[in-house]
């Protein structure tokens, strides 16, 4: 006879209870946090604005049925659209994560923290607008900057130390697991509610990375965000109305997610929830390339002065880096579409020595019918340092370097060019803070006139007036 299964219900995994004590009951009281989060806001709101210059991105916005507007939704910025929170959602996170150009957390598991953004706002906006209609206090900017903080700290904690990548699993599971959380919190579940609404998050099946990796890498990859944080928000409404949850997601013999899709192991943590996450972000300021290489270009742009005019003489380019760019974006071999492109750190290496610059428009196919581009790709080596691996994951300094060195066919060789963290990271704040702002108003003026940018600008660089101003205020300025 086989055994019996035990049909008691357990107590909810300790995992799902740390999540709903967090952002039902912990007070976020770092400045540098609010701080960075209002610079995060901006960075990503700018990021999908820029994206909107792209019919591959705007073809996939709107209502599901078109010509379908929501009385008191949410709006999406730099659009007229007017949608359901969930739907609204799926818009601005495929936005926001379309040219693969805001924020950044790299760990054991790597990840976007900022595409929680597309379910916050959405759900805040609804929220908001809803409240002003029926006589009740508006949600404020300060709501969504905490929000933020917490999304991105539930996301980037859990991703500390537990590698999906490991196991052929997206990062965006950890986007939809965040959104659920703090979105269920903003429309007012309980502690119970928010397990049961994360408890799902778990449940759900989750995506493969193979959009991401040769020889599949595709356009999902930059909706892919958008996807999981409109999924969050669904979860997050279904919990509202008294949705049941699991309680043992991911600890249940056999069915639950350990030993499902994790291969049997459980996660692990190297901190409690706080706002280690949001204060130690990593910005995607100068250029859109995949975060493993951005000290790779910056290497780049500084040798295209030395090298743009003896590229036909190049004999060998060196790149030292760390296993995980290794294992992410080295590629040979034909590039099919900017998603391929922007993953490739060969690529976007030739493209700062060719150009000395880098932007989304070097991805898309006119540029890379250039034949320097794979000419230059056919010599470059990408080599390991242990060091910078060991250094990459230690939390003291979390950095992301890269060196270049190249050898010419008469013999010569350029000095070894590295950088050890990009002008985004932590502790480069200070030189990159005033960037950040300035590729902030590049892509509000793709989108709006002077007078609504220097409005926007104005509110958006004080921290006091953007907390006390409610959502759906601030969205509208950003109706087109």
């Amino acid at each position: 006879m086989g055994s019996l299964i035990s049909n008691v219900r357990p107590k909810p995994d300790k995992v799902l209870v740390d999540i709903a004590g967090y952002v039902t009951g912990f007070k976020i009281q770092s400045k540098e946090a609010y701080d960075t989060a209002r610079y995060c806001l901006m960075d990503t709101l700018g990021c999908g604005l820029e994206a909107l210059g792209y019919p591959a991105c705007t073809k996939l916005l709107g209502p599901i049925v078109p010509g379908t507007t929501v009385p008191h939704g949410a709006r999406v910025p730099g659009t007229q659209f007017q949608l359901d929170p969930v739907q609204a959602a799926f818009n601005i996170g495929a936005m926001v994560r379309w040219l693969d150009f805001n924020d950044t957390w790299l760990a054991a598991e790597w990840g976007h923290p900022s595409d929680n953004l597309g379910g916050i706002l959405a759900a805040a906006d609804y929220l908001s607008r809803t409240a002003v209609a029926e006589g009740r206090k508006p949600v404020l900017m300060k709501d969504v900057l905490t929000a933020m903080i917490k999304a991105h700290e539930i996301q980037g904690v859990i991703a500390l130390e537990n590698a999906f990548n490991r196991v052929g699993l997206d990062h965006v599971v950890l986007v939809k697991v965040a959104t659920t959380a703090v979105v269920t919190r903003m429309l007012g579940g309980t502690k119970e509610e928010v397990i049961n609404a994360v408890s799902n998050a778990w449940v759900d099946g989750q995506s493969l990375r193979t959009y991401r990796h040769a020889p599949n890498t595709g356009s999902r990859k930059s909706w892919a965000a958008g996807d999981a944080t409109s999924r969050g928000v669904r979860l997050a409404l279904m919990a509202l109305k008294g949705e049941m949850g699991y309680p043992s997601a991911l600890t249940a013999g056999t069915w639950g997610f350990y030993d499902a899709l994790f291969r049997g192991n459980a996660f692990r943590f190297q901190r409690q929830y706080g706002s280690y996450v949001m204060e130690n972000v990593l910005f995607k300021i100068s250029f859109p390339a995949e975060f493993h290489a951005q000290t790779a270009v910056e290497c780049a742009l500084q040798l295209h002065p030395k090298v743009k005019d003896r590229l036909d003489r190049i004999k060998k380019i060196e790149i030292t880096t760390h296993e995980s760019a290794i294992r992410i974006i080295d590629k040979k071999g034909p590039l099919y579409n900017p998603a391929d492109r922007d993953h490739c750190m060969q690529y976007m290496v030739a493209i700062g020595l060719i150009f000395g610059q880098l932007t989304s428009a070097h991805y898309e196919d006119g540029v890379a019918a250039d034949k320097r581009i794979d000419a230059l790709r056919g010599k470059m080596v990408c080599i390991e340092n242990p060091q910078y691996t060991k250094d990459y994951h230690d939390p003291a300094k979390r950095s992301i370097a890269n060196a270049i060195q190249i050898f010419f066919a008469d013999g010569t060789k350029t000095a070894k060019v590295e950088v050890e963290y990009p002008i985004g990271h932590r502790r480069r704040r200070k030189e990159g803070m005033p960037v950040l702002v300035g590729k902030f108003r590049t892509n509000l003026g793709r989108r709006f006139p002077a007078k609504q940018q220097k409005a926007i600008i104005d509110i958006c660089l004080d921290q006091r007036k953007l907390e006390a101003m409610t959502v759906n205020e601030f969205v509208d300025m950003f109706v087109i």
